[in-house]
Order: C-alpha cells, then structure tokens, then sequence
C-alpha cells in the first residue's frame, strides 16, 4: 500500500480525522490529503518535538500555518489543539502519522485512529 493510500484510506477514509499526512522523520511530506499542507520547517520541528517534548509543551507546535496548543508530548504521541480542532501526531519507526480533527470529530476517536495505524506500521517495520 502507497503511503498516499494510508492517507485516504486508513486515516481520512474512515471518518475519524479530516485530515491527515505521513511525513519523514526529517519533516519532508511523503503524502497528505487535499489541502493539508505542512512545510518541511513546520514538520521538522514537530519531529524534534518526538525528541525533545519539553520543548514544545510550552511552546505550541505550528501545523498548516496555525500554531496549536500541546496537550501531551512525549517520545511517540504528540497531541495538540487550538479551539474545537487539534490533531494527533504518533512517530513510527520511518514516519509522522498526522490526524487532524475539526469540530464535526471526536478528539478521541481521531487519536484511536491515528495510534491504530502507527501500531501497525511499527508491527511492520515502518
């Protein structure tokens, strides 16, 4: 399966997010829905968030120009938020799984989702 089909099938598809992207560990985008853009900056520094959470607690992470909340950081989850929207940000051992949620989306059901697929991945070696 593309990493592109992960996107519109696995993450988009099912209901729980409305957006989403899988991006590279060095915060390249490999594959996102239509009209989710994250810059390589933006995605570079949520992945040395993985790395170094406190940093980013207090901070905020930015996501498609908008700068979100951190609720929880650690080494594989980050979750974020900025009113009735957020996303659920989960490091497998290759990528950056992105779940954004609006206000239409259970926050819950969207990081379920979004840490169901990297469990899988990661059982897969990605």
């Amino acid at each position: 399966m593309s990493w592109q089909s992960y996107v519109d099938q696995q993450l988009v598809g099912t209901g729980n997010c409305a957006k989403a992207a899988i991006i590279g560990h060095d915060g390249n985008t490999w594959a996102t829905s239509a009209g989710f853009k994250i810059s390589p900056q933006e995605g570079a520094a949520l992945a040395a968030g993985f790395n170094n959470p406190q940093a980013i607690q207090g901070s905020g992470v930015m996501i498609g120009g908008t700068k979100y909340m951190t609720l929880r950081a650690d080494n594989r989850s980050v979750y974020i938020k900025k009113g009735a929207t957020g996303a659920a940000c989960v490091k497998t051992n290759q990528s950056i799984l992105i779940g954004w949620y609006d206000e239409n989306i259970q926050p819950g059901q969207c990081s379920s989702t979004v840490e169901r697929l990297a469990d899988y991945l990661i059982d897969n070696g990605y």
